[in-house]
């Protein structure tokens, strides 16, 4: 089965809710694309308000205040918000890595592999009475002879420490007290069904990242998966192989890629998008396949798209960059992108001034 690029593109887009924008919630949002990077907390906004008609800024903040998405460690160490039905299976992949087994773990937090179920027990009945705030949560392991020396490493900044008490499924953050963060435990939250087994759990993640970020090689399920979350590549080997019955194997102008079967007749009847869109910088559409996909991030502006500039994405090709000063919007339209699309940037600024609840005034340069 053969497709071109602007097919598949298209195709993409409309999973991302994209093109067209989508109309559902936040939850909804998150459902579809799976973890959304949570910080900072703007590009989190803008990400989700992005794929939502009605979206407003302060969205994805009600959103985690009402259960509705829970914040996690997830890919890369760093904060991302899934649904509570979802979390589970991604933690269950991300802790696979188990570096808090570590000989250089052991030796700093001075916890064996043999101490983790009680310190987890521990913090689990810390937050019996609800959420804490960072400093609380560091008092109560000072008031604690066994955990008391982690106390200063906790207060001179290193959280470190606090991750795998995500990745286990005990801990997840949750919005922001007195400038701080706060910490509830995961049993609390509505929906939530705790960490399944790993073999259940890696088949679902990487069929959801077919569902929405495919047709895709297997490489770029490796590196979503292994440098992202820190499975082994054995696993997520084992894990293509038990989706094989479901995969179908596609051409893209020489590419091979894999795509869900149950997906292969949208994306061959897929028209190519002519659709501009405004996106955060770490945004998905571009962290998902990774920044070396060359049909996604041109090979010339790979750095800037690395360094989290926000994105402005053309028929699903990153086509230049935005930034955002008070009330000015301003757009740089790469040269090696051909005409610019006011119409369609006028437009979609519209959108952002919306999302934004403020005028903007548009003013675009090549370069």
């Amino acid at each position: 089965m053969a497709v071109t690029w602007a097919q598949a593109l298209s195709w993409r887009l409309g999973r991302h809710l994209l093109d067209p924008v989508g109309t559902g919630s936040v939850a909804d949002v998150v459902g579809r694309l799976g973890p959304v990077p949570a910080w900072p907390d703007l590009a989190a906004e803008l990400a989700i308000g992005a794929r939502r008609t009605d979206g407003r800024l302060g969205d994805a903040a009600r959103a985690l205040a009402a259960g509705e998405v829970v914040k996690v460690f997830a890919f890369r160490g760093a904060t991302h918000l899934v649904t509570p039905e979802q979390a589970g299976a991604y933690l269950a992949v991300r802790a696979s890595s188990r570096m808090w087994e570590l000989p250089s773990w052991q030796s700093y937090y001075e916890l064996a592999p043999s101490d983790w179920p009680a310190f987890l027990d521990y913090v689990r009945r810390a937050l019996d009475a609800g959420p804490l705030t960072h400093s609380e949560l560091v008092a109560a392991l000072g008031r604690s002879s066994r955990y008391r020396h982690l106390r200063p490493i906790l207060e001179g900044g290193n959280d470190t420490l606090l991750k795998p008490l995500t990745w286990q499924g005990v801990v997840g953050l949750g919005p922001v007290r007195g400038g701080e963060a706060t910490f509830l435990s995961l049993d609390d939250v509505p929906g939530w069904s705790g960490v399944p087994e790993l073999d259940e759990a890696g088949p679902t993640v990487v069929a959801a990242y077919f569902a929405v970020h495919g047709p895709a090689a297997p490489d770029r399920v490796h590196d979503w998966f292994g440098k992202g979350l820190g499975a082994k590549r054995r696993d997520v080997d084992r894990w293509l192989a038990r989706l094989d019955d479901r995969l179908e194997t596609v051409t893209i102008e020489g590419d091979q890629a894999l795509v869900l079967r149950e997906d292969l007749a949208d994306l061959t009847a897929a028209r190519p998008s002519s659709s501009v869109r405004l996106l955060p910088g770490r945004d998905p559409w571009v962290m998902a396949p990774g920044t070396t996909d060359t049909r996604i991030v041109p090979p010339a502006r790979r750095e800037v798209v690395s360094r989290s500039a926000n994105l402005v994405l053309s028929r699903g090709v990153v086509a230049g960059t935005w930034t955002l000063r008070g009330e000015r919007l301003g757009v740089t339209w790469f040269d090696e992108s051909g005409r610019v699309p006011r119409t369609a940037l006028d437009e979609e600024a519209a959108a952002l001034a919306r999302l934004l609840d403020r005028p903007l005034d548009v003013t675009v340069e090549r370069g």
